[in-house]
């Protein structure tokens, strides 16, 4: 089985974010960079499907050369192999139809991406993906389950869970809860020395133009003081909950 992990390359969540030239362009000074969460979870499955039915598993990220230490890390933590798609992720689309060209050229059978990235938090890509693949997808997973072409996953629902059964090509928008996060990987020494020998391959993007483009950002507005309210004076309570808070 040929797996793909698609791994973006976002910003670790304590950092502080900002914004340049009239708030139209992410500020990267200072900023720390991660493989996004859903991601690493969706890696940390195809590794167990690595160890136990002896699958390849390639990662593969839409990005400019700075994203190359995030796909570092996810080779040093057991993958075989990585892609870079040299293009910067101009939205959903765009990135969805790259990533499409490169399961199809790479005969992909299974591929795991995250459920959505935590910069953005778009949520589309995996669903297009699917769509542009003619394969089967599964969102929001949190168990799957493979044995030759057949696929069992297990999905959040309203209220619950579901769990269904599929066939390969599937593309699955994995979360937390595909794997625990007690199982989640840090490189160790010999995975660092060995990520360096695994092959990290560059390829061009295709000619597809992206179908959003973001105007501008805006942060949320700073929170209001804290105003203290002595538990013996209930109506300064209610009067503020009701006028200012407007809650009740």
């Amino acid at each position: 089985m040929k797996i793909l992990v698609c791994i973006s390359h976002v910003p670790d969540t304590t950092s502080k974010i900002n914004f340049t030239e009239g708030d139209t362009k992410f500020d990267t000074n200072g900023v720390q960079f991660v493989i996004n969460p859903n991601d690493e979870f969706g890696l940390t499955r195809a590794m167990w499907f690595k160890e136990k039915q002896a699958a390849s598993v390639t990662v593969v990220n839409v990005g400019g050369p700075e994203t190359e230490p995030t796909l570092r890390k996810a080779l040093a933590i057991g993958a075989d192999g990585a892609i870079r798609v040299n293009a910067h992720p101009k939205d959903g689309t765009f990135v969805a139809k790259q990533l499409a060209k490169v399961m199809q050229d790479g005969g992909y059978d299974l591929v795991i991406a995250g459920r959505e990235s935590i910069d953005y938090n778009g949520g589309m890509v995996p669903g297009m993906l699917a769509a542009l693949t003619n394969s089967n997808f599964v969102n929001t997973c949190i168990n799957l389950e493979v044995d030759g072409t057949n696929a069992k996953a297990t999905r959040e629902i309203d209220g619950g869970k579901e769990t269904v059964s599929t066939n390969l090509p599937l593309v699955i928008g994995g979360q937390k809860g595909l794997v625990e996060e007690s199982e989640l990987r840090i490189p160790n020494m010999r995975g660092i020395m060995q990520a360096r020998q695994k092959p990290l391959n560059v390829i061009e993007p295709t000619g597809d133009n992206g179908a959003t483009n973001s105007v501008k950002f805006e942060k949320p507005a700073e929170k209001g003081a804290v105003k203290l309210v002595s538990v013996d004076n209930i109506d300064e309570l209610v009067s503020l909950l009701h006028n200012e808070a407007k809650v009740i």
